[in-house]
């Protein structure tokens, strides 16, 4: 009995490599680090813990560094050295990166607005969840197998409904959480259902068993792997954002703490488009004719209804600037879906994946930045319309510059260069891959994003009603404006740092 039990108990006992999974390792082990510390640190000295989870999210990025010299796989079958839990390949840092980084970013932000929220939001709860909600964020680039990436998706999104819905007595805060949270678990359902398909068909939920798989999957059961393949990729449309997917965005990013809103505009895309690229060209290549059509329609939808939405605003409304840069994040995701739709039809899908990777850094940097200035005037200006922004110039020159460079970069227009060059990739995407319809498209709505765009851009340099309000600047504020300032004028200077994340080491 003891020989046979022998080469299970074998296949049981796998070698973790620690240096693979630092990243979001370390960003869950502080996050129960801070949540034990909140129970012995005492209230006037709360603040301890916000810059733990900052320490924290500064020490797992730069973890990546020491991944950067070779591919690493962990969790793998001991008969198929191809069939990993987690790989840590160019992809997989690259996203890391964004996801880590812009956590950062949202946690420097976020130690202004807990001081500034006078106890209505709970700290040690907070951090906890922003961190928890991190590493899922973290693990799911590298995720190879379709039970990992759901368990990492869920790890991403569920602290996230907390977060929204975390502020004490705010109506708006639990609607939205309550919206958030309803339309994700079904989105969620939906995957799982179209998981469990692409699993009876193959017998398998390893990312590139499943490719190799359903190639050969039995005519009866064609049908199935279809309906399977469509439903999975339902929730990652849902994070992504994606029309009709996208209705929960204007409200919960309303209803949000503003740090948590910069946080799913950009953390939230990078899990969804993430995991949309693994489930697509890795798992999934031979239904391309499945998926491509799919995707091209839904980015032209995304876009035009995401452009439209934000021309809509109107600049007295209440929250009308985080409206508008919550359409704005909306008609954005659909630019990124471009160059996913159009690896179904390229002969090199690789440059089309890349393209979208190029184009989310640009949009995470440049993005949070304009959530940063709108934290900053947000805190003097606390129903943050548009029209509040009328002569920032006055008050805040520095401030006021740097927002302008950030709406001309989502614009795409100078001196925001890396937004131009990061449009341009996109667009040559879609007409190397043969999609001209979709250019076409995407050339229109980008006319209609500058509308809206230059609108904003002008108002703060207009003549202030009344005196010019002061805004002083905290710390960790200026900290947020002044990086995401930083790269995005370094990455305009020189636009070709970004063709090196083209190669995205997935193929």
């Amino acid at each position: 009995m003891s020989s046979p039990a022998q080469p299970l108990a074998a296949s049981l006992v796998q070698s973790v490599d620690w240096l693979a999974i630092a990243p979001p390792t370390i960003v869950a082990v502080v996050g129960l680090v801070v949540l034990v510390a909140d129970l012995f640190v005492a209230e006037h000295r709360k603040t301890l813990l916000g810059w733990m989870s900052v320490a924290g999210l500064a020490a797992a990025t730069a973890m990546l560094l020491p991944l950067l010299d070779g591919d690493r796989s962990t969790f793998c079958l001991t008969g198929d050295a191809a069939a990993c839990s987690y790989t840590a390949d160019r992809f997989t840092l690259v996203i890391q990166f964004l996801v880590l980084g812009g956590a950062l970013l949202a946690a420097l932000l976020s130690v202004t607005a807990l001081k500034d929220a006078r106890k209505e939001l709970p700290e040690g709860e907070y951090w906890f969840l922003l961190l928890s909600s991190a590493a899922g964020a973290a693990l799911l680039p590298a995720s190879r197998d379709l039970a990992t990436l759901i368990v990492a998706l869920e790890v991403a999104s569920l602290p996230a409904f907390a977060l929204v819905g975390l502020k004490y007595g705010y109506r708006k805060s639990s609607e939205a959480a309550l919206k958030f949270f309803l339309s994700s678990v079904t989105a969620t359902a939906v995957s799982l259902m179209g998981i469990s398909f692409v699993y009876a068909t193959t017998g398998t939920l390893y990312l590139t068993q499943v490719a190799d798989r359903i190639q050969d999957v039995d005519g009866q059961f064609h049908t199935l792997a279809q309906t399977g393949v469509v439903l999975t990729l339902v929730g990652f449309a849902f994070k992504t954002a994606a029309v009709p997917f996208h209705f929960w965005v204007p409200d919960t990013y309303v209803g949000a703490p503003l740090p948590i809103a910069a946080y799913l505009s950009v953390i939230g895309k990078a899990v969804g488009f993430s995991g949309l690229i693994l489930v697509t060209v890795v798992a999934l290549p031979s239904y391309a004719e499945v998926w491509g059509p799919a995707l091209a329609v839904l980015a032209a939808l995304t876009m035009t209804v995401g452009n439209a939405g934000a021309l809509r605003q109107q600049a007295t409304r209440a929250y009308s600037a985080v409206r508008l840069l919550a359409w704005s994040s909306v008609g954005q995701a659909g630019y990124l879906l471009v160059p996913i739709a159009a690896a179904a039809y390229s002969g090199d899908a690789e440059k089309s994946i890349g393209s979208t990777v190029a184009y989310a850094l640009m949009y995470g940097a440049v993005n949070l930045g304009a959530f940063a200035v709108a934290a900053l005037v947000g805190r003097t200006k606390v129903l943050n319309r548009v029209a509040d922004y009328r002569g920032l110039y006055a008050s805040s020159p520095l401030s006021a510059l740097l927002l302008a460079f950030f709406l001309l970069c989502l614009a795409g227009l100078p001196p925001g260069i890396i937004g131009l060059f990061a449009k341009v990739t996109v667009f040559s995407a879609a007409v190397d891959a043969g999609l001209g319809w979709l250019s076409v498209v995407m050339a229109v709505n980008v006319v209609i994003a500058l509308f809206y765009y230059l609108q904003w851009t002008a108002l703060l340099f207009r003549a202030p009603e009344g005196e010019p309000e002061k805004h002083r600047v905290p710390g960790p504020v200026t900290a947020a404006i002044a990086l995401t300032g930083v790269l995005g004028i370094a990455l305009s200077g020189a636009p070709q740092l970004v063709l090196r994340f083209t190669d995205t080491g997935l193929f």
